[in-house]
């Protein structure tokens, strides 16, 4: 299925993304036809405020809608104070950070430890945490990554070197390995107290197949309580890194190598340079991995949020590849 360019709007209520979605049976709506094409049964439709119900899919017939407020509900019941920034579009995609008063010293700025929490109703981006799906999450060797959020951009930065045991096993990485993040599975960290094993085969289906609400929020639930008392990880020590490497106008390079299409990448450039006036500070990696994350999760595009993800994951490391040599 084709999806229109959108470009993400921002919101800090839950109301705005917590409207009724519901699907809807083809046999229910055509009960004068047969229908051949068993593998799509259900319309996903929702009703945005204040407008008209919008179809934002159709998937298979075991296929469970999360609906953004049983995200709010766990949230709400575990995190007392919270702000919240809400990135989302039309095609029903939804990019979701719970900023926590705790803070980290990043050059002359103050981060926010974060949550960030992927949902969509188009099925083009499953639920995740921190980046990764429930299904990866589940299994027991699994390490839950942070993320930071930063307030002059509003970005929130995934924790892309959490996987790493130390920093330099993350740059041997970056220097062999670099190109196929798949390899990272290899340099994985084990987590400080490991899962117990789950053995219910519910779990592998949890792709939003045959998944009920309930069990949903006991998981996420369950995760967000480790997260929740988990300690800064490697990702802070290459922001710090990153802030501490000088770009020269010769580096400007860089910007035409990324995985990044050229249109955000001129936008880009153009965050690098605002932000440079706005802090009063020299152009650094940390400036333009933060210029390139603003674009990417801001501007108009066909990409999905996952998409997104993927080039932000990318950037970071190819940035922290030059910085870090």
């Amino acid at each position: 299925m084709t999806y229109k360019s959108t470009e993400p709007t921002i919101t800090d209520s839950w109301d705005d993304i917590c409207y009724p979605v519901q699907p809807l049976w083809l046999s229910d709506l055509l009960p004068d036809y047969d229908i051949m094409a068993t593998d799509r049964q259900q319309l996903i439709v929702g009703q945005m405020p204040g407008g008209r119900k919008t179809m934002f899919g159709i998937q298979s017939a075991d296929y469970t809608i999360i609906p953004n407020q049983a995200i709010r509900e766990v949230i709400d019941r575990l995190v007392p104070d919270y702000q919240l920034l809400i990135k989302h579009t039309i095609t029903g995609e939804f990019n979701i950070t719970i900023i926590l008063p705790a803070t980290l010293p990043i050059g002359g700025e103050e981060l926010h430890r974060s949550l960030i929490l992927t949902n969509s109703y188009n099925g083009r981006t499953p639920f995740s945490i921190q980046g990764q799906t429930l299904t990866t999450l589940l299994e027991p060797s699994t390490h839950l990554g942070s993320s930071m959020y930063r307030n002059i951009c509003q970005n929130g930065l995934m924790g892309w070197a959490d996987t790493f045991t130390d920093l330099h096993s993350y740059q041997n990485w970056l220097q062999y390995g670099l190109g196929d993040l798949k390899k990272k599975a290899a340099q994985k960290a084990k987590p400080a107290k490991e899962r117990s094993l789950r053995t219910d085969p519910e779990i592998r289906k949890l792709h939003h197949n045959s998944l009920t609400i309930e069990r949903f929020q006991e998981h996420l639930h369950d995760l967000l309580v480790e997260h929740l008392t988990s300690q800064n990880t490697l990702t802070a020590s290459v922001y710090q890194q990153l802030q501490q490497a000088g770009l020269s106008n010769r580096n400007d390079s860089l910007l035409r190598n990324l995985s990044v299409p050229v249109q955000l990448i001129k936008q880009a450039h153009e965050r690098l340079r605002l932000e440079e006036r706005l802090l009063g500070v020299k152009p650094s990696y940390w400036l333009l991995y933060n210029a390139i994350n603003y674009v990417l999760f801001s501007a108009r595009s066909s990409l999905t949020l996952n998409d997104r993800y993927r080039l932000d994951e990318k950037t970071f490391h190819s940035l922290a590849a030059h910085a870090l040599a």
